[in-house]
């Protein structure tokens, strides 16, 4: 017999993964492009600018989106974060400029994505402490699933409706999707404070995880090396996911019908990466696994920097690449509580996170500084190999202190 509390906590699931699935429907933004290009005369690299836009007011807005959920609650901030999203969207369909659309569809919508994906995903893992990765990745999952249904409802709705009306649709559609969510979701009961071994604390060093404030991670080298690390992660993935058709039309020759094919290849391989690399961390050591993403995506950016590309290698590449991409964004998570505790899980991964925002925008920066894809991929590439090395040396806070101390304890296998 299925107890209340089981069935409540599956009630939350189901409102988080409703919920991600419409926050995930800004993963379709590069099917509105060459639309917006051909109605309103834009330049394409600056329409494409809004993704990096939006993506970094997304990054920008788990900052403070622990601290509005201390004052406001889990619900009415979730649900107002899905009125505030569906609101830009529906606002973006009167759109006709480029600051526009970047105020609206960049700034609004992501700031209200981030808030409302940051927070729902911490309370879920704080329902589940068990298994962070795999209900990460099934939260994280479910985002990922939502921009790969929406690449073909949104797809129709452009066709059929126009690209502005298209916008129109789409927010009404993922507002409703998002306050459905926020009514099934309930705030995770406060855990109690973790309690380190006696004789370790009194050396400085504690056993068991502890419950990091903000400024105390802040304290610590390994927030710096793993906010380098989910940089590099995230910007590998992201720089692909804005200019992927662009490659395989320039680079493997394809025609646009053909090249954009690797749209939804990206769309299941990163959801694939999410539910599979997930699951998988709550089994092996997490930092070593993403270890293996980061030397995986390394191979290949620079398959696509130095090989000749075959359709078959380009659709390999780019499936590797989103693979690791969302493996990566969903084990993170897991990450952070492993090194800092679940207590203050949505603030200090809203820190570590900035570096999604930041990677978004690198991507293009570096791309227009080096002028051109193939030195990109090299860079890019070559950060992932020092990130590789960074997080197989890399351990928990109280696991360094413990060793430093000369102290022998077993670690876990998740995070070291």
């Amino acid at each position: 017999m299925i107890t209340d509390t089981a069935s409540k906590r599956w009630l939350i699931v189901l409102g988080t993964v409703i919920m991600q699935m419409g926050l995930g429907t800004i993963y379709t933004w590069s099917l509105f492009n060459a639309h917006l290009v051909s109605k309103f005369g834009f330049e394409l690299s600056s329409v494409s600018i809004t993704f990096s836009i939006t993506s970094f007011a997304l990054a920008f807005a788990t900052l403070f989106a622990g601290k509005l959920q201390d004052r406001f609650g889990l619900r009415r901030l979730t649900a107002a974060s899905g009125i505030l999203l569906g609101l830009g969207l529906i606002l973006s369909s009167q759109a006709s400029s480029l600051p526009m659309f970047y105020l609206l569809a960049g700034v609004v919508v992501g700031y209200a994505d981030g808030t409302a994906y940051i927070t729902s995903l911490s309370n879920l893992m704080k329902w589940f402490p068990k298994n962070k990765g795999l209900i990460s990745g099934v939260s994280v999952g479910a985002y990922g699933t939502g921009s790969l249904i929406f690449k073909y409802i949104n797809g129709g709705l452009i066709e059929s409706a126009g690209v502005s009306n298209a916008f129109l649709y789409w927010g009404l559609i993922v507002m409703t999707m998002i306050l459905i969510g926020s009514l099934l979701v309930r705030e995770a009961p406060v855990a109690a404070p973790v309690k380190g071994n006696p004789k370790l604390a009194a050396s400085g060093a504690e056993l068991l995880p502890k419950d990091y404030t903000v400024k105390e991670m802040l304290r610590t080298k390994e927030a710096y090396l793993l906010f380098v690390i989910f940089f590099t992660a995230c910007m590998s993935g992201l720089y692909l996911i804005g200019i992927v058709k662009d490659i395989g039309v320039q680079l493997a020759g394809m025609d646009v019908a053909t090249a954009a094919n690797a749209v939804a290849m990206i769309a299941i391989f990163n959801t694939a990466g999410r539910l599979i690399l997930g699951a998988l961390s709550d089994r092996v050591s997490r930092t070593k696994l993403i270890s293996i993403t980061l030397a995986v995506t390394a191979v290949a950016m620079f398959t696509l920097s130095y090989a000749t590309l075959s359709y078959g290698l380009f659709f390999a590449c780019v499936a590797a690449i989103a693979f690791c991409f969302g493996g990566n964004i969903t084990v993170f998570p897991a990450i952070v509580s492993d090194f800092f505790g679940l207590k203050n899980h949505s603030k200090n991964y809203g820190i570590i996170y900035q570096g999604f925002g930041i990677g978004a925008l690198s991507g293009s920066f570096i791309a227009a500084f080096l002028g051109g894809f193939k030195p990109t991929f090299n860079i890019i590439g070559l950060l992932c190999i020092v990130a590789c090395i960074l997080a197989v040396s890399l351990k928990p806070p109280v696991a360094r202190a413990a060793t430093a101390k000369g102290m022998s304890l077993k670690p876990s296998r998740n995070s070291a």
